[in-house]
Parts: structure tokens; C-alpha cells; sequence
């Protein structure tokens, strides 16, 4: 287990977690493959619903029209 004995031991841990939450570095490569897998998740499941529901109303017209 790890315990902090001294006070340059908790100045030094204070310094590493305040340095920790204000790097404010950007997204890596792996993060952006990530973001666009999503986005484009998301694009697919939006056009692939936009699709099913063009063709319910094309069936609907369809169908009466024929009628």
C-alpha cells in the first residue's frame, strides 16, 4: 500500500494531481477514430430509419393509388 509520509511527499502529490487536471493536451488518434466510429454509426442508423420510413410512405402512396 502506498502511503505519503512526509510534507514533500503531499507537496509533490498535490503538484502531480493539479498538474494531472489542468493538462488540457488534445485528443490522440485513438480518441478521434473513436469520435468518427460514432459519428458514423450514427449517420448510418439515421439514413438506414430515413430509408425505412421513405419507403413506408412510398408503400402507402402505392397502395393508394392502386386502390
Amino acid at each position: 500500500m502506498f502511503f505519503v509520509t512526509t510534507r514533500y511527499e503531499v507537496v509533490q502529490m498535490k503538484k502531480l494531481i493539479v498538474a494531472f487536471l489542468k493538462d488540457e493536451e488534445g485528443l490522440t488518434m485513438v480518441e478521434y477514430a473513436i469520435a468518427g466510429a460514432l459519428i458514423s454509426a450514427a449517420a448510418v442508423l439515421a439514413f438506414t430509419n430515413l430509408g425505412t420510413a421513405v419507403t413506408a410512405k412510398i408503400t402507402a402512396l402505392t397502395a393508394a393509388v392502386n386502390t
